[in-house]
């Protein structure tokens, strides 16, 4: 456990919010994916999902579950790609579903304030600040969702 608080206690720093979920890594997922498609009138919407555990046993290696969510709102997500080619290696968006090695299931997906901060920048565009901040109850509500 030391190993997975240490992890959620350095999220602050390096712009993951990292959540423990009282859920299996397969119903934090389902659980995520629906909170997400419930928004869909919003424009967001899932993607895909990368199941790293299977890739990795095709692979003959062991590995605990850990299942990438990728998902995004295409509405919001296009005018910002059209302006910066290159941001499309950073959107859409990842969450991450894990297990650690005593068996807790987390939720881990980088903070609103560090696509604001960091990603957006890097590609020369800015967020404005209303934007960052209407992400951040999205994210809040949807990995709650599936976390709680």
């Amino acid at each position: 456990m030391a190993l997975a608080m240490l992890n959620t206690n350095a999220s602050a720093g390096n712009g993951l919010i990292t959540k423990q979920s009282k859920y299996t890594v397969k119903e934090t997922v389902e659980k995520f994916e629906a909170a997400v498609k419930a928004k869909a009138a919003g424009g967001w919407v899932v993607f895909t999902k990368i199941d790293h555990a299977t890739a990795a046993k095709e692979a003959g290696l062991e590995m605990r579950p850990r299942t990438l969510i990728i998902f995004g709102n295409p509405k919001g997500g296009t005018p910002a790609m059209i302006k910066s080619a290159t941001l499309a290696i950073d959107l859409p968006m990842k969450a991450l579903v894990w297990q650690d090695d005593q068996g807790v299931v987390w939720l881990t997906y980088n903070s609103s304030a560090y696509g604001a901060t960091y990603v957006f920048p890097r590609h020369g565009l800015s967020t404005p600040d209303e934007a960052a901040e209407a992400l951040d109850g999205f994210l809040t509500a949807v990995t709650d969702r599936g976390t709680q």
